[in-house]
């Protein structure tokens, strides 16, 4: 028995922070499967952080068993969208990239779309 809850009952404020954490974890899990299977030990999301800003971020192990991340950030402004990975300064996303991530942030937002009517009707 949790006596965490009974000592210290969450607050409706603190429950919706929870469920919009949880919904947040899990589309972008949903959206680092939009690109095809993941290898195993990896971990990668995909997912829109504001109304400007994607996010992909993937993490592995190395054959030398390192630890590697890489986070790309997608910032959606008037004149177009800029990339940034790591430290590097933004570039602008054109051709083949560009298309590709329009074509995932269709897909992640029709995904996340069925999975949140999903839930208002279990709710």
């Amino acid at each position: 028995m949790r006596l965490l809850p009974k000592i210290l009952p969450r607050s409706d404020e603190q429950r919706l922070t929870d469920d919009y954490r949880r919904v947040m974890r899990e589309a972008a899990k949903m959206g680092g499967e939009l690109f095809g299977p993941i290898p195993a030990g990896h971990r990668r999301e995909f997912f829109c952080l504001d109304e400007y800003t994607w996010v992909w971020h993937e993490e592995w192990t190395d054959n030398q068993g390192a630890h590697k991340a890489v986070t790309t950030r997608y910032d959606v402004r008037p004149n177009g969208i800029l990339k940034s990975q790591g430290t590097s300064s933004y570039q602008l996303v054109k051709g083949e990239e560009l298309r590709n991530l329009y074509q995932a942030a269709c897909l992640y937002r029709d995904k996340l779309g069925m999975r949140l009517q999903q839930l208002q009707h279990h709710a």
